[in-house]
């Protein structure tokens, strides 16, 4: 791989070194002072712009939201949106003033039970209504039933050594959540506020939006929001003139576009702002070099993050990965080619730059957790799967695949399935077989007899699990698989990740385009959850894909329809 910047830029500051095995830890040599003169400058002007910017913006914004409205406006720039121009939209209200009193609507409960807990220093207030229909969904294995009794033996907890009334209210930390310095309140009086004629009096909705109505005026010094999950509910409220709002805890990112991808571009300037004081050296084991740069575009570098530069010009392409960061400088080492032939996996090579990053964590050791996302057609399950096969039959690092995915139907649900567990499992793991299919059409000069022996031998390593038995297993040197991962809620990952154990790389494909579960966006999905706890991690790596290369029938369709 060619040294990135030209020769006249920095080659005579350059220091190679060749080692055999790099300690990546070890500095090869200190670090050159950098001008600051230029950086100073530029600093400067970036704070009058964000100053500027800030006056701009709407005065309900706290800083971190107008930082982030920036960067939701910076990205449409790019994108070439034309409502970019646009004033931000602030989806989250945020108060200055005394607290507020919020009333819970029993959707949200369900949703979270530690939702009790996320409201800082405001007050709490449950309806009777809210109580009543905790208490009719608290029967059942299902998750809103267990979420119901957990809620409910929280606010058991919470009011034990009470005496007397509860109008006073009960201090939310009284259970060791010291974050939390409101009040929860019960309705302890029946409602004596009439609702607008034609609206059923005995229906839940209604009778919560009566009590919002009734402490909204006997409680005028407060701010009552009404907080509820259900769309129509909001709707309801605000048509009566009372203020309500969705739930925004479970919300991990309140824009799909500002979700990391795992990809990073570098710019035209990149190396003559960062390559003044840069050390290079090759490892002649694995046949990729390593730079170590500083400049003003690290800290915004993760670890595990790819970095790449294709010319205009047709020159070789710089790709990268960030393997450590310290301080003001990272170190970056080049990729290994899978779009290669002879970099093949399983027959299997990379046909774009995103499917060469993805093969470039998959094939590591060194990472445990990888996540791949991508509409239809992008190459997650195949890649996945070759990189499971090359690993677990050729290089043996894995003993076995395991495959599970979240049983969600697209449409009606075909009833009960005979058979074992794996037999029940087969129908959902239709995308499995097609690529198994795909791979061993590659064996063509093994014959017939011969491609018979390697299917079975394939499929003698690859086990077939159901999500709904996974609770208290670990998984030793396995090659594990959670396809359609975007259906599955935060709890139900974790779940699912804590089963590793020793020697065991979990991997997660899905489409937060396509979410079938109900309830769940592309905001609380399970999928977007580990995402963004992962990144930065130095044994987990996620890429978006980008581009399909299924057929351009699959790939004109993901963007027409």
């Amino acid at each position: 791989m060619p040294l990135p910047p030209s020769p006249t830029q920095i080659a005579d500051q350059v220091k190679l070194n060749r080692k055999d095995a790099p300690d990546l830890k070890k500095r090869p040599a200190p670090m050159k002072v950098v001008e600051v003169d230029s950086l100073i400058n530029e600093i400067s002007a970036a704070r009058s712009e964000t100053a500027e910017w800030a006056e701009e913006a709407p005065a309900d914004l706290s800083a971190a939201e107008v930082a982030l409205e920036r960067i939701k406006a910076d990205h449409r720039a790019r994108q070439g949106d034309k409502h970019a121009l646009l004033e931000p939209k602030a989806k989250r209200i945020t108060r200055t003033g005394p607290p507020s009193l919020f009333v819970l609507d029993t959707n949200v409960l369900m949703h979270d039970p530690a939702s009790l807990f996320r409201f800082d220093e405001h007050d709490l207030y449950l309806p009777m209504t809210t109580l009543e229909e905790l208490d009719n969904h608290k029967k059942g294995m299902s998750e809103v039933a267990r979420n119901a009794r957990t809620v409910s033996r929280s606010l058991d907890q919470l009011i034990a050594g009470t005496s007397g009334t509860l109008d006073d209210g009960i201090p939310l930390n009284k259970l060791g959540h010291q974050d939390v310095s409101g009040k929860l309140f019960f309705q302890t009086r029946l409602t004596t506020t009439a609702l607008p004629e034609g609206l059923p009096e005995g229906k839940g909705d209604n009778l919560i939006l009566a009590v919002v109505s009734e402490l909204q005026q006997t409680h005028p010094d407060k701010e009552v929001v009404l907080v509820s999950k259900d769309i129509n509910m909001r709707i309801k409220a605000r048509a009566l003139g009372l203020p309500a709002e969705d739930y925004f805890n479970d919300q991990v990112l309140e824009d799909r576009d500002l979700m990391y991808s795992g990809v990073m571009t570098l710019p035209a300037d990149f190396w003559p702002k960062h390559g003044k004081s840069m050390e290079s050296w090759a490892d002649t084991k694995s046949g990729t070099m390593f730079y170590r740069v500083s400049g003003p575009l690290v800290p915004s570098m993760l670890v595990n993050q790819f970095v790449y530069q294709e010319n205009p010009d047709g020159s070789t392409p710089f790709y990268a990965q960030v393997r450590e960061i310290n301080g003001k400088s990272a170190l970056l080492q080049t990729l290994r080619d899978f779009s290669h032939q002879k970099n093949n996996v399983w027959s299997v090579t990379a046909r774009n730059r995103e499917q060469n990053f993805a093969l470039n964590l998959l094939m590591n050791p060194e990472v445990d957790f990888v996540t791949l996302l991508g509409q239809a057609g992008t190459g997650k399950t195949l890649l996945a799967l070759a990189a499971g096969l090359e690993q677990v039959l050729d290089s043996k690092r894995y003993n076995e695949i395991i495959i599970t995915r979240a049983t969600v139907p697209v449409g009606e649900d075909i009833g009960f399935l005979p058979g074992t567990e794996e037999e029940k499992m087969q129908p959902w793991m239709g995308a499995f077989d097609d690529n198994l299919e795909v791979l061993q059409r590659n064996e063509d000069g093994a014959g017939e007899w011969g491609r018979a022996a390697t299917q079975e031998l394939i499929r003698s390593r690859i086990k077939v699990k159901s999500m709904n038995f996974m609770r208290g297993r670990t998984f030793v040197s396995k090659f594990v698989i959670i396809d359609e991962a975007q259906n599955l809620t935060p709890k139900q990952m974790k779940t699912l990740v804590t089963r590793a154990g020793p020697g065991t790389k979990i991997i997660c494909l899905g489409n937060i385009a396509q979410i079938d579960t109900p309830y769940l966006t592309e905001g609380s999905s399970g999928l977007t959850y580990v995402v963004d706890r992962f990144k930065g991690w130095r044994h987990g790596g996620h890429i978006t894909l980008a581009r399909g290369e299924r057929s351009r029938l699959a790939d004109h369709a993901a963007e027409a329809l």
